[in-house]
């Protein structure tokens, strides 16, 4: 029995940040940063996924290091790796991706028959996941909660990565928790609104709809209540990729503990905060860091 298992392909990002001569080449994926997240604050997280004959034994020795289940990822001797460039501006507030392998998809075949959790995050970045999928995930969880971000993407010949809309909707009807960027919503409900894009979400039947916001912070809305939450302050700004699945790592662990959705974003907030003070998901903070960085924003918050 898990706490929080996360679904969909890691990968081998190659970031290009600005001032640095080489790309840096680190573990990547939605369910790499959610699920290191969501272990360092002592949830037991376990990993659905598929990579190739090039995936670096030493990424699954960090797994194991961090008490991690890898029996559900598979690797696949004749296949690739799904790789991506990742671009950033000079300031870091826009990035431009390129799809460079792609694994095969996850398949309801690949889900474990024992498979187990309090809450499963469906996490996609190139189209691995699909309705099915999501379904035979449904029945083995009391939360389902899914990042559409790789459902919503349209792969050029070239690599390059544009948005799309998202072609099976039905899937929403299945999600407990929804987050996704501003941009990803409105692509997912084909509304310019963001108030109405996450009616539009919830009328799907979806308890929680959360919006991330960059800088910003994040936009938490419950079935009885709603929060603007602030991004907490990292000391250092080096690497944003992943915050918000470090966020979504942080949010479900304290949401199968019982917390607030208040209490949820802090600690989401907060753990991301440290994820981008380093490049790649090498900078995630044990608990009593995150706890306290959390602890601050929430105060405040309720003191407002």
């Amino acid at each position: 029995m898990f706490d929080v298992v996360t679904v969909g392909h890691l990968s081998i990002d190659s970031i290009f940040l600005p001032g640095r001569h080489a790309a840096a080449i680190v573990l990547g994926g939605s369910v790499a940063y959610a699920s290191l997240a969501a272990r360092r604050l002592e949830a037991r997280v376990g990993v659905i996924s598929k990579v190739g004959g090039d995936f670096p034994e030493a990424y699954r020795w960090w797994f194991e290091q961090e008490h991690i289940g890898l029996s559900g990822v598979m690797k696949i001797e004749e296949a690739e790796t799904t790789r991506f460039e990742l671009k950033y501006s000079d300031d870091l507030s826009s990035r431009v991706l390129f799809l460079r392998n792609r694994a095969p998809p996850i398949t309801v075949d690949d889900l474990p028959v024992s498979l187990e959790a309090s809450a499963i995050h469906l996490a996609p970045i190139d189209g691995e996941i699909g309705y099915d999928v999501a379904e035979a995930a449904k029945k083995s969880t009391e939360v389902l909660s899914l990042d559409p971000q790789g459902l919503v993407r349209d792969f050029a010949p070239d690599g390059s990565v544009n948005s799309c809309s998202l072609a099976d909707k039905r899937i929403l009807g299945l999600v407990d928790i929804y987050k996704s960027s501003s941009d990803e919503i409105k692509s997912v409900t084909d509304l310019s609104d963001l108030d109405e894009a996450i009616r539009g979400v919830h009328d799907c039947g979806v308890k929680i709809v959360i919006v991330t916001l960059g800088s910003a912070g994040v936009l938490v809305s419950g079935e009885n209540d709603s929060h603007r939450v602030p991004a907490c302050t990292p000391t250092k700004l080096v690497d944003p990729t992943g915050a918000g699945d470090v966020f979504m790592g942080g949010f479900l662990e304290e949401y199968v503990n019982g917390s607030s959705i208040l209490r949820c974003a802090c600690v989401g907030s907060a753990a991301a905060s440290f994820a981008v003070e380093g490049v790649g998901p090498t900078a995630l903070a044990e608990k009593v860091q995150v706890y306290e960085r959390a602890r601050a924003l929430y105060e405040k918050e309720i003191k407002e």
